[in-house]
């Protein structure tokens, strides 16, 4: 009898929650939470404030380190960022960006709530530990069917005793293509607490010490940048439209079918929404949009190629005693000024990363032998010819593997002799050409001491190095220099071959200058500042050279 009865009560609440309309938010509020986006591995915390009757909202992303405001009060409005900024002479500096809004584009408050209007209750359930009302929004737009769902709890209002106040739980949505027969997009935001209050004028205030310019940086669709948000809460991806539009055109892409195009372009939406979300960070490096925007993971992964064996290299230890060179080591050293180092080149969806890193330490320490003379070595030779020793072609390697079956047949021809690269496996001809800069053996740099690093790139040229790429921020890495937390330095994480060309030091930040194999259009063109700050990403962990 007990237990009908609480069931009988049980169900009297659910008849009086589901007789709740969609929630109307208040004309302000201040609202925190955390903005996630599974398919881009996003979790980013925010901090909101919004005031309807003054048309002027603000949003903090990762702990106030980027402040976005918008300003619809005046004019067209104002959008504003603010953002910390380094350069040569400052780190770290806050710096106050500014677009101006047109009769075109109009800068409009941001919400950080959805419009619940169109929402129709569909239950009451317990989530998150609380007892919620469940409202929904199904849309399609051709062959996409956008589910929208919100969980919003009750509790007394401050202001209305007798009424309740709803508190948005969360907000999910969940896109599905018929094209595709497969989820294309997946992103909620959870809320930690919301509060209607008036917000003081003071919180859209910016300092008086900071002037805000217009933004530095060449394009156009900036107001993505300063209003995040707005592709969460008003379901806008104009933005990601003329993004991947851009894409396609500087990269000359041209995709089969309708299929194929949509898939890349959800690939492409969740990398931009990586890039963006990481540069709201505070981190000493910044990421973009290049030639891989549209690549999975998986494909991500091919590019990279190198895989420690674990077995001893045979290589000879480090000759040199390293402190008697302490005071004799430059501040800073670029090879690429004195002539040794050739043009970055892109090995494509071949892993073969190995075979470029050594060929640009070989290309260097032949310079060094010949007075001077550079000339381009050829990598389809190594990827052809030295799987006898282990290597694996476009499906891995290792560059001791190459000294030794360099040390077996006596060098390795040019490229203009073998022929060019190809980005696949291919018939090894390297007994009917002219084999060049024969090595007597090679070295293994103290692991993990910066001194001998610099002391083997000064006496020894560019350096071959494995390093660990696995982090997607790698794949999209800009400029500035590169320190990942997610790094790993130990042999069994490294996973891509490069070559290191040289060092310096930006604000206080000491770096590996450091050349990939991924084109020009990575990177700063081509070539990326590794922190040298805890053997960070494993750069000095197994460098080697040749004795020539």
């Amino acid at each position: 009898m007990r237990a009908i009865v609480i069931l009988t009560l049980l169900a009297g609440l659910a008849v009086i929650a589901q007789a709740t309309n969609p929630p109307r938010w208040d004309p302000n509020y201040i609202v925190k939470g955390t903005l996630y986006i599974p398919y881009a591995e996003i979790a980013e915390p925010f901090y909101a404030w919004y005031d309807k009757n003054t048309k002027r909202s603000r949003i903090d992303y990762y702990g106030g380190m980027v402040k976005t405001y918008q300003l619809a009060n005046e004019g067209y409005g104002i959008a504003l960022k603010l953002a910390p900024v380094s350069t040569r002479d400052a780190l770290n500096k806050e710096t106050c960006l500014q677009v101006n809004g047109t009769a075109e584009q109009q800068v409009t408050i941001q919400s950080i709530l959805p419009d619940a209007k169109p929402f129709s209750l569909v239950g009451t359930e317990t989530f998150l530990g609380f007892t919620c009302d469940k409202f929904r929004l199904e849309t399609t737009i051709g062959q996409k069917k956008n589910v929208y769902t919100l969980w919003v709890r009750y509790k007394k209002s401050p202001h209305y005793p007798a009424s309740r106040m709803p508190i948005p739980v969360r907000y999910e949505m969940r896109g599905y293509n018929t094209l595709l027969g497969s989820h294309y997009d997946h992103y909620y935001l959870d809320y930690d607490s919301y509060e209607h209050d008036d917000i003081p004028n003071e919180v859209f205030e910016i300092d008086e010490s900071l002037t805000c310019t217009g933004f530095p940086g060449p394009g156009t669709g900036h107001f993505a940048t300063f209003n995040p948000m707005q592709e969460f809460i008003g379901g806008t991806d104009e933005h990601v439209d003329a993004a991947f539009h851009h894409f396609k055109r500087k990269h000359g892409v041209d995709y089969r079918t309708d299929k194929e195009h949509e898939h890349r372009k959800n690939i492409f939406r969740q990398n931009l929404r990586f890039i963006h979300s990481k540069n709201r960070g505070k981190l000493s490096y910044k990421l973009g949009v290049n030639h891989l925007a549209d690549k999975t993971e998986e494909e991500l992964r091919a590019r990279r190629g190198y895989k420690s064996s674990g077995i001893y290299n045979t290589g000879k230890p480090f000759p040199y005693n390293v402190s008697q060179y302490k005071d004799q080591i430059p501040p800073n050293y670029d090879w690429r000024l004195y002539g040794a180092v050739t043009p970055v080149k892109d090995q494509s969806v071949c892993g073969s990363c190995w075979s470029f890193g050594t060929i640009g330490h070989l290309e260097g320490a032949y310079f060094l032998k010949n007075g001077g003379n550079l000339v381009r070595l050829s990598q389809q030779a190594l990827i052809d010819c030295s799987w006898g020793y282990g290597n694996n072609g476009c499906d891995g390697g290792e560059d001791f593997r190459v000294y030794q079956w360099m040390m077996q047949v006596g060098g390795v021809p040019t490229e203009e002799e073998y022929g060019p690269y190809l980005g696949q496996d291919g018939y090894c001809h390297a007994n009917n050409v002219t084999l060049v800069a024969p090595i007597k053996g090679f070295v293994n740099v103290t692991s993990n001491d910066s001194t001998a690093f610099k002391v083997a790139l000064l006496k020894h040229g560019p350096i071959s190095v494995a390093i660990d790429a696995s982090p997607k921020t790698f794949s999209f890495y800009s400029h500035g220099v590169y320190y990942e937390p997610e790094c790993k330095n130990d042999v069994d994480g490294l996973d891509h071959a490069v070559l290191a060309v040289g060092y310096g030091n930006i604000n206080g930040d000491d770096y590996w200058l450091v050349k990939n194999s991924w084109s020009t259009y990575w990177g700063n063109d081509g070539y990326i500042l590794m922190s040298a700050r805890d053997n960070n990403c494993g750069v000095m962990t197994m460098p080697t050279y040749v004795e020539m």
